[in-house]
């Protein structure tokens, strides 16, 4: 069968693809601990599920205006002048099903073929493919353990081209959980001031989960902020993975375009996740303060046992719920037959050997890390990270 150029070109998701492995191996008995997905581990808080059932008993069941329902894009302009100071109308606002889909559209409606974006790795896994998708060139700036996996204004600067379209990151980020500083993102928004036709897409997706303090946004400054897309929704900060809600905050014409794009592909999302998630935003962000502590705590646990693992290198984590040590110590290492030479081979190693499944960091374009999520529970936290202890001491 003869599929397209396109669909052969596309990588699975490995964040997916470890996903799928573990339950295959859970399904033959074998007693696997995933820390390889970014879900948060608790449940939708009551007063949005209350919401979700108020608007099916108003039966809010029919399809909905493609930018998503006009009282929810009040809420979010609410929400995001409430949080972030950042003055938007319900017209720059298109909702979609999930950030991810809000990057697509992004994406689609701005890059041209032959286009540059500037990508800083490591980078959320879906940024490098759905950029090839719109015809666009991925250029990487590298960073490292080194220097907390952020870039900085010069590299940026000297990153870009004639060819450069757009720069997309994201803060906190997945999948090292660094952080920008209101005075980095000064810096950067400094250097795009300086190329009025460059877009920066600003992915906000983990804002909540933040354990530095107040959440930055690049969007502040105010002499690019047509030139900025917010991309933010409520999955992970409100615990609403399976609701499939997503949003932008652009100028004008931007989100006219992505309307423009959503309505060609899903229109507008599902009517009673948009109810549910009025309710999100109207809310204050205290609601969410329970599991952003409950994070920082696995965070501070988790850092403190990878410190006894001899060989590995983290960075603090100031944000999102993952950690992504260095592992080129153990390269050329072996057990068993098995020789560890890049991370993806120390993923399935650590599948096999520890039982454990965690992403190799190939798939956020760093390939001498591994992420690790702790949005689980403390005992299999602690377990897990007995077995990867365990395992990676049999290596030599």
């Amino acid at each position: 069968m003869k599929l397209s150029n396109r669909v052969n070109s596309l990588t699975e998701s490995q964040t997916l693809a470890m996903a799928k492995k573990s339950r295959e191996l859970q399904a033959q008995g074998i007693d696997i601990i995933s820390l390889s997905i970014g879900e948060p581990d608790f449940n939708t808080p009551d007063f949005i599920k209350e919401a979700a059932k108020k608007a099916i008993d108003e039966n809010y069941t029919h399809y909905t205006p493609v930018p998503g329902f006009l009282e929810l894009r009040e809420a979010i302009a609410i929400k995001l002048k409430r949080d972030n100071n950042l003055d938007f109308k319900a017209a720059n606002i298109v909702v979609s099903t999930g950030a991810k889909q809000s990057l697509a559209n992004v994406f689609l409606s701005l890059i041209d073929e032959g286009d540059e974006v500037i990508v800083p790795t490591p980078y959320w896994v879906s940024y490098s493919d759905q950029i090839k998708l719109a015809g666009g060139t991925v250029k990487y700036i590298h960073t490292s353990v080194d220097n907390d996996f952020k870039f900085t204004a010069q590299e940026f600067q000297e990153s870009i081209s004639s060819k450069t379209k757009m720069i997309i990151f994201s803060s906190p980020c997945n999948p090292t959980g660094s952080l920008y500083s209101k005075e980095e993102l000064g810096a950067i928004a400094n250097v795009l001031a300086n190329y009025p036709n460059i877009y920066c897409v600003s992915d906000e997706i983990y804002e909540l989960i933040n354990f530095a303090g107040r959440h930055e946004s690049i969007a502040q400054f105010e002499k690019i902020k047509d030139q900025v897309v917010v991309v933010n929704g409520v999955s992970k900060g409100f615990a609403m993975t399976g609701w499939r809600i997503g949003y932008i905050a652009a100028a004008l014409p931007i989100a006219q375009a992505c309307e423009k794009m959503q309505g060609q592909f899903t229109s507008g999302t599902c009517s009673v996740a948009q109810r549910a998630s009025i309710a999100a935003m109207l809310a204050e962000p205290s609601v969410t303060y329970t599991m952003r502590e409950a994070f920082k705590k696995r965070r501070d646990l988790v850092l403190n046992l990878l410190a006894e693992i001899k060989g590995l290198k983290c960075n603090i984590p100031q944000g999102a719920f993952y950690v992504f040590p260095d592992i080129t110590s153990f390269f050329g290492k072996s057990y068993n037959g098995t020789v560890v030479k890049n991370s993806y081979d120390m993923s399935m190693y650590l599948l096999n050997e520890a039982h454990v499944a965690v992403v190799a960091g190939e798939a956020f374009g760093d390939n001498n890390c591994i992420r690790l999520s702790y949005a689980t529970s403390d005992d299999k936290l602690i377990e897990a990270i007995k077995r990867l202890k365990s395992a990676l001491e049999k290596l030599n």
